[in-house]
């Protein structure tokens, strides 16, 4: 009978091994899951977003499906819930993600022109159409009192260039807390606040008056404009940028309308995330350097030449550097989770 129950034994254990391993197995066939925001979300970036995706696919030997948003929260929570284990956040997006989960980690962040973390920076602006842009003055120069009232569009409020910059500076200015700005109306600081869901968005309802102010950033409406003063690189207010005529839809309704920066603040760059419950250490070894190679700095459907035919995420010259948590804990400040 003791050896008859021994035996049973061991059979449930090793059945149970090879359960295990064959759990473990599947989950290693099982597609990874790339999932975008909005701003990344549209056409004309599908070959960029392809390329991105296939350094990685080349990396680890397994297939990356794509998953395209219209809002930054299904982007967040779809890391979060571990339905998709990599994106590309800002920088407010991430520390949202990885409070909720801690295992969604920095894989590398795109550097500045100088191929450092020293310039590796963006641009949150606030925009108005030019032919409005005086009422933004107070003593000849652009002053945030004179956006009170105004009907304002921010991006989402888990945007980084869209949301968590300009409130903090709006919030300082008019000494209320962030989360004030996410309504308007009477004894509000803004008559209407509204959200563009996409960086795109935001400037859209400035371009189409259905805001009077609107935050967006340099490098996610850049493709759509030209600089009529001042400079991609270095944004200051007062700066004018133009729609292109040939710009891509829905662009091509406003070509040719100005708009003046009234405010504009330096935003660290956004980093690519992972869900590290989903991959293994040598995975994101094999992972990080792949997106540090030169290779991947070479191919210029993810760094593409200015004037280029592909729309790429980033400009030549640049390329990824491996970023730690803590880079983004000036975020962090900002959103009050340090």
């Amino acid at each position: 009978m003791k050896k008859i129950l021994l035996m049973s034994l061991v059979l449930m254990a090793a059945f149970g091994s090879l359960a295990a391993a064959g759990s473990q197995e599947a989950k290693a066939e099982k597609p990874l899951v790339w999932v975008w925001y909005p701003n990344e979300s549209t056409p004309e970036y599908a070959e960029s977003r392809s390329a991105v995706i296939a350094v990685a696919e080349k990396a680890l030997g397994r297939e990356i499906e794509e998953q395209l948003t219209t809002d930054y929260a299904i982007a967040i929570e779809a890391l979060v819930n571990e339905n998709a284990a990599f994106s590309w956040f800002g920088g407010e997006g991430y520390v949202q993600a990885h409070a909720k989960e801690p295992g969604i980690l920095p894989l590398v962040t795109n550097t500045g022109a100088s191929g450092t973390l020293d310039d590796a920076k963006y641009y949150s602006m606030l925009g108005v159409l030019s032919e409005n842009a005086n009422q933004y003055k107070a003593g000849g120069v652009y002053d945030l009192d004179m956006l009170e009232q105004k009907k304002f569009s921010f991006v989402s409020n888990s945007s980084t260039s869209g949301f968590r910059v300009p409130s903090s500076i709006i919030s300082t200015n008019f000494g209320v807390p962030s989360e004030e700005l996410l309504e308007g109306g009477p004894g509000m600081v803004f008559s209407m606040v509204m959200f563009g869901g996409s960086h795109q968005g935001s400037f859209f309802n400035v371009l189409t008056r259905k805001a009077d102010v609107g935050a967006f950033c340099n490098s996610c409406i850049d493709d759509y404009i030209d600089w009529i003063s001042g400079s991609y690189s270095d944004p200051q207010a007062g700066d004018v940028i133009r729609v292109k005529t040939n710009a891509d839809a829905p662009f091509d309704q406003v070509g040719g309308v100005e708009v003046t920066l009234v405010a504009t603040v330096p935003v660290l760059n956004a980093p690519i995330v992972m869900n590290t419950n989903l991959l293994t250490d040598e995975e994101i070894a094999a992972l990080q350097k792949a997106f540090t190679s030169e290779e991947t700095a070479a191919n210029p459907a993810i760094f593409a030449p200015k004037n280029a035919e592909v729309l790429a995420f980033f400009d030549a010259g640049e390329g990824f550097a491996l970023v730690e948590d803590s880079w983004y804990d000036p975020i962090r400040r900002l959103s009050g989770l340090l």
